[in-house]
């Protein structure tokens, strides 16, 4: 999806480097913090936003506008009848009219009951189809944003401001705008008959209101950041949730659990204090629209008794009046519920319309060299990288890796072998020198052409909450069946999918959890394979394996790397000793370059990174660099 393309990763995202800085920002395009505190929103700047999702749908707001004066009329036919009603029949006794204010009364009700089925119709489902398009667009915009967005923000975070950000849209084109116009249409009406009774009364009730307004307006501008903070704090509590569920194991390992119940208490009592603000604030409106009912309807009683007894006003007028001032003042007072659900929605589209404005790591106007087939020539060429500024992570880093060729990168850890992976699948641009392929600067490649020749076996596996079948398919779900049990049999997935009773259509869990960590990696393998990448990249890749299984992949790997330019990260030197060439990486420096017999009789860093891990007397399933000395092991002992 997005940039990313199903035949773009062979073993999932590739986080920046292990044990080294992580980073915060893309070298040539910042990435916001989303968590990180913002200046008040403007209802100016959100207004454009506003209009951008009204635009398409122009045709349907104005049938609805239509539509709904026709329903608010119809609806104040039976509060305006009551005046002929006790005036003309009652008073009168003028029979002959019963039928015909019956008659209207039915009619409008009928009309009423008709027009509010096709308004709820039309904009309600228009509201959620909103909803549902917002959540996809975000979703894509999201995922072709660089690494450096996804090291700034938290998962929790990401997934509230898709699902829960855009839900208050619905306010905005949907059952809030009926609410809300359809209100303000009926006070408008209301208003404009209650003059045609008694314009004295009504000039003294709309000064009432006008005050009431000024005041609810200024009560919205203050609560909508609660509302903004309310959004933030449900993200952060999600995100922590998010985190607890899928590291139970490391929870229930430590038996911490009651110190995460703790956090997401103390986390959950912040999100509580936040809509306790809110409720508070809505109460002090309700109380004011209270209030403002009890002023005017005190006044009204107080006029229009006395109209009535001076004879200015009859019986079936004031009632009449009275109707029609509940019809004029209700929806005003309901704008404290139906203000409070906008003003949601204008947070949440604050938020949405932020993380829309982030820059793809696909958007920089200078990607326009679109690559065709690959050789697989990779280059680096005077190459420095910093995470941050200031703190130098790469230093004049140059190589070049010929297509069919193995790279390895040695090093202790935090030397920067990960991040010129990082650099190499273009999650990250160089500062200064260039990362070459066919002779292109990468920081030109339209990332999706590139990352389509680009395979990568991650030392820790990603794979679906689906079937073994859909995570193998996943690097290229057009492959044929032949194609899929090839790739299967390379990678030795079948010897272990076959045991199981319903085979590839086993689900394999969150996260693979269903599996062991060598099936996990075997899947990642076949995988890789299965999207037959022009460079590879194998980070750890038999980690997860014991001597047995490593032995019956490598294999495998071999095949894998026939024809390819390959490079490898590997924690057993049985995969780097028959590398075409070995770098040996120390803080941010190629301190050693050459083949295993070459660099071995140098005696240099890399003789001591061997020594190292060949004096253990056991396996320690460690990195070249990254274990304990000898000396530390036997105190250990």
């Amino acid at each position: 999806m997005g940039s990313f393309g199903h035949g773009s990763l062979g073993g999932g995202s590739h986080g920046g480097a292990r044990g080294e800085r992580t980073p915060r920002n893309a070298n040539r395009s910042v990435s916001a913090d989303m968590t990180a505190a913002k200046p008040k929103p403007s209802l100016r700047k959100v207004w454009p936003e506003v209009k951008k999702l009204a635009r398409p749908r122009l045709g349907l707001i104005t049938v609805s506008f239509l539509i709904m004066i026709v329903n608010r009329a119809s609806g104040l036919v039976l509060p305006a009848s009551t005046r002929y009603l006790i005036d003309g029949v009652m008073r009168q006794h003028h029979l002959y009219l019963l039928p015909w204010i019956v008659g209207a009364v039915l009619a409008a009700t009928l009309l009423q009951g008709v027009t509010s089925y096709a308004l709820t119709q039309m904009l309600s489902k228009a509201g959620q189809r909103l909803i549902t398009d917002l959540r996809i667009q975000v979703q894509q915009h999201v995922g072709r944003l660089p690494v450096a967005f996804y090291d700034a923000n938290r998962t929790g975070n990401l997934v509230a401001r898709i699902m829960t950000d855009v839900e208050g849209v619905r306010n905005l084109i949907g059952t809030g705008l009926v609410e809300f116009v359809g209100g303000l249409l009926t006070a408008i009406f209301a208003f404009g008959y209650l003059l045609f009774l008694s314009v004295r009364m009504t000039l003294l009730t709309f000064l009432v209101m006008v005050i009431f307004a000024v005041i609810l307006g200024r009560a919205f501008k203050t609560i909508r950041p609660i509302f903004r903070e309310r959004a933030k704090l449900n993200a952060e509590v999600t995100g922590r949730l998010t985190e607890s569920l899928g590291g139970v194991r490391v929870i229930k390992g430590y038996h911490a659990e009651e110190s995460e119940a703790r956090v997401f208490a103390g986390n959950a009592g912040r999100l509580l204090e936040n809509v306790l603000r809110t409720l508070t604030a809505q109460s002090v409106m309700s109380l004011s629209s209270t209030t403002v009912l009890g002023v005017v309807g005190s006044l009204i009683m107080w006029m229009g008794a006395r109209q009535v007894v001076a004879g200015t006003l009859t019986t079936g007028g004031y009632v009449t009046y009275t109707l029609f001032l509940a019809f004029m003042i209700a929806p005003v007072a309901g704008l404290v519920s139906i203000g409070t659900q906008i003003t949601e929605a204008f947070a949440g589209l604050d938020r949405t319309s932020e993380i829309m404005g982030e820059r793809e790591e696909n958007g920089d106007t200078r990607r326009s060299v679109k690559l065709p087939v690959i050789e697989g020539d990779l280059r680096f060429v005077d190459v420095g990288f910093e995470y941050e500024a200031g703190k130098p992570v790469l230093h004049d880093i140059s190589f070049e890796a010929k297509p069919g060729t193995v790279t390895a990168l040695v090093g202790s850890s935090g030397s920067g072998k990960s991040t010129i992976i990082s650099l190499i699948c273009a999650f990250h641009d160089a500062n200064s020198g260039a990362v070459l392929v066919d002779g292109h600067d990468l920081a030109t490649v339209d990332l999706r052409t590139y990352r389509s020749q680009l395979g990568v076996v991650l030392q820790e596996t990603f794979l679906f909450d689906g079937t073994v079948r859909e995570n193998i398919l996943f690097s290229r779900p057009e492959a044929t069946e032949e194609e899929f049990e090839q790739a299967c049999r390379i990678a030795r997935v079948d010897e272990f999918v076959n045991r199981f009773s319903e085979g590839y259509a086993t689900i394999v869990g969150e996260r693979g959890v269903k599996l062991s960590g060598g099936q996990r990696q075997r899947l990642s393998i076949a995988r890789a394979i299965l999207a037959n990448p022009r460079i590879l990249i194998l980070d750890e890749a038999t980690s997860s394996l014991d001597s047995e299984s490593e032995a019956m992949i490598q294999h495998g790997l071999s095949y894998l790397m026939q024809g390819r330019t390959t490079f490898v990260i590997a924690h057993r030197l049985s995969t780097i000793r028959n590398a075409d060439q070995i770098l040996v990486v120390e803080q941010g420096h190629i301190v050693e370059r050459g083949d295993h017999a070459e660099l071995f009789a140098l005696h240099g860093r890399y003789r001591e990174l061997y020594d190292k891990q060949h004096g253990l007397e056991t396996n320690l399933f460690l990195a070249p660099g990254e274990g304990d000395t000898i000396e530390e092991v036997a105190a250990a002992r």
